[in-house]
């Protein structure tokens, strides 16, 4: 089978796509975005090193941000560079906010993604694997996670875009493959969300081996487990209360950080 070819990479989302929390050693943050474009990117060099298909990289997403924030804000901007691949991933700050419908999120979705198929894109995307392992209140807000995942799979056979189901790989809700404030994968976590895209575009040298589970860890005592939920309280959760009392968001004043196309340098963004 030959491997797709793609000139111009869009990725649309929230912080997840933004690339919390995937440092890149020099002051920002990387993620699974930047290093999906790595991996098409490397799979369109030719043998001798010559590009055969040179890949140009564009990220509009802000953390922060809801479904529907992305279509008005994100999707227009994406649409007028003609994208051949796009990357479209929210919800999360739609699920845990008080006023989640799922009907509407649905919509927006369907509206983001068919717009984008409609103008010639391979779209992808993701649902939202299971946190309760990781956060305890996510067990709360579990039915609509599953609502959501449900809208997503029905969104993705209605528009034809390709989409990766987290939520039934047990790896995804591993601890060990999320950042310290529990809600935004660590580089662990990126680097297997890339290799699970990667494979999904059927790119050459990609396999199923990101979801293979990681080795047995030791539980921690309880007393452990009682200090490190006081610690993430109080360095995560209150500050992150406090915004939504307040009516701010993480991504206030924030832009995106590569807001035109621009070609991939694989120093750059390496996977």
């Amino acid at each position: 089978m030959t491997a797709p070819r793609f000139s111009r990479y869009v990725a649309l989302g929230d912080s997840s796509t933004e690339g919390l929390d995937d440092p890149d050693g020099r002051g920002h943050y990387r993620g699974w975005a930047d290093r999906l474009a790595a991996h098409v990117a490397r799979a369109q060099v030719g043998t001798n090193g010559d590009a055969i298909g040179a890949l140009q990289y564009a990220n509009l997403a802000v953390r922060g941000r809801r479904t529907r924030q992305v279509l008005t804000e994100q999707l227009p901007s994406a649409l007028a560079m003609r994208p051949d691949l796009a990357t479209v991933f929210s919800g999360t700050n739609d699920v845990i906010r008080g006023d989640f419908r799922v009907a509407s999120v649905r919509d927006d979705v369907e509206r983001l993604w068919s717009s984008l198929r409609e103008s010639g894109a391979t779209v992808l995307s993701f649902t939202l694997p299971d946190l309760s392992a990781v956060i305890p209140f996510a067990r709360r807000i579990a039915p609509r996670v599953d609502a959501m995942n449900d809208a997503l799979r029905l969104t993705a056979e209605r528009t034809g875009a390709i989409l990766v189901d987290f939520a039934e790989v047990p790896l995804t809700s591993d601890p060990r493959l999320w950042s310290a404030d529990r809600l935004h994968a660590n580089s662990l976590g990126h680097e297997r969300i890339a290799a699970a895209l990667a494979q999904a575009l059927d790119l050459p040298g990609a396999d199923g081996s990101w979801a293979e589970p990681l080795p047995p860890a030791r539980p921690p005592s309880v007393v452990t487990r009682a200090a490190e939920e006081l610690w993430w309280t109080h360095r995560y959760f209150l500050p992150w209360a406090w915004r939504r009392a307040t009516g701010r968001s993480a991504g206030d004043g924030i832009q995106p950080k590569r807001p035109q196309l621009a070609p991939v340098h694989l120093e750059e963004l390496s996977a």
